[in-house]
């Protein structure tokens, strides 16, 4: 369970950091001015947090690749709709909720049924 939920903030984490590197540039002019050294700097910070939670969720899951890119996936949609919506005010709409609906079962299906 440990590499579970070691993989899972990991994952957490670097859906948060990639959203600011792709999205920050619409909230903060120094986000836009900056794109090379956002990729740099991001791009290696964010892509250790996947490598690293790939394993733990490899390891937990006997092997497996595919319940973590489908847990990474959900993960990455629940982040997005948040930080969408709190930054840059979009609303969620029942469209939306619908795909957070599915993407918690996603998620849920990959941890639960085994």
């Amino acid at each position: 369970m440990t590499n579970l939920i070691i993989g899972v903030v990991l994952m957490v984490a670097g859906q948060i950091l990639i959203w600011f590197q792709t999205n920050g540039q619409f909230v903060w002019d120094s986000f836009k001015r900056n794109p090379l050294l956002l990729s740099v700097i991001g791009g290696t910070v964010i892509s250790y947090l996947f490598i690293t939670s790939t394993k733990y969720l490899v390891t937990y899951f006997d092997g497996l690749l595919w319940p973590g890119r489908l847990m990474g996936f959900g993960i990455g949609i629940v982040a997005f709709t948040f930080l969408t919506w709190y930054f840059m005010g979009e609303s969620v709409t029942s469209k939306t909720v619908v795909s957070l609906m599915l993407a918690f079962t996603l998620v849920s299906i990959q941890i639960f049924w085994k």
